[in-house]
Formats: structure tokens, sequence, C-alpha cells
């Protein structure tokens, strides 16, 4: 069990001596990362959604393999539902999941660029701050 105590006159001056003033810049950079943080987050999501969007259109490509040619197959535009032939329903999927890959990519992209700079930040700032900064997310 953990006791609670006050610090010494000694202790006291040790703590104090650690803490680095934090200046403007220092500041902007932390303010910086944590909005990189949240971007990061969001972008996370995206991808995921993307991702499972992905494979729902690749689920569906396959289940569609195994419908007659001749039949007409219910595809969503907007909020309603059209009959297509076959072909241009796989047509319409195929430049669905083209789209959602190249959101994919992008998305991924943008990732990394956040990652690379959150990652500078956090080399600046623990070189500034040490330990008594914690940017782990």
């Amino acid at each position: 069990m953990m006791q609670r105590r006050m610090l010494t006159k000694d202790d006291e001056a040790a703590v104090g001596a650690d803490e680095t003033e934090v200046r403007r810049e220092d500041q902007d950079k932390i303010n910086r990362f944590s909005r990189l943080h949240q971007r990061e987050m969001l972008l996370e999501d995206e991808l995921k959604t993307k991702a499972k969007d992905k494979e729902d259109l690749e689920e569906i490509s396959n289940e569609l393999e195994l419908a007659d040619e001749d039949d007409k197959i219910p595809y969503k535009i907007g909020d309603s539902f059209i009959s297509l032939p076959l072909p241009q329903v796989q047509e319409l999927l195929s430049s669905s999941t083209e789209k959602i890959e190249a959101e994919v990519s992008t998305v991924e992209e943008k990732l990394s660029e956040i990652r690379d700079e959150m990652q500078q930040l956090k080399v600046d700032l623990y070189a500034r701050f040490g330990r008594s900064i914690n940017l782990e997310t």
C-alpha cells in the first residue's frame, strides 16, 4: 500500500531542479503534436471504415460471380435501388472498388506524413524535456 507523505525541503528542491521552462515555441510544438494526434485518430477511423467498405464490395463481387448473366441485379445509387444487368453492375462495383482503393491509398499517405511529423516533434520535445513530458499515444 502506498503511503502519502510530505516532501522534505531537499526533495522539494530536487523536484524543482528537474523542471524546464516551457517556452512559447515548445508550447506551439506540444499543441501541434496534440492536433496531429487527433487528426491521426480520425484518419485511422476513416481508414477502418474504408477498409470495411472495400471488403464489403469484394464480398458482393464474389457473390455476383454466382449470379446468372440474364438476371437483373438491384444496385444502390444514392438512396434508391435500380435493377441493372449483371455486367453493368460488375463494372460499377469494379469502379467503386478502384475508387475506394485510391481513397485508402490517400488516407494512408496522410497518416504516414502525420506520423513522420509527430515522430520529429517527439524527438524535439523529448530532447528538451526528457522524462518530464509524456507524448506516448
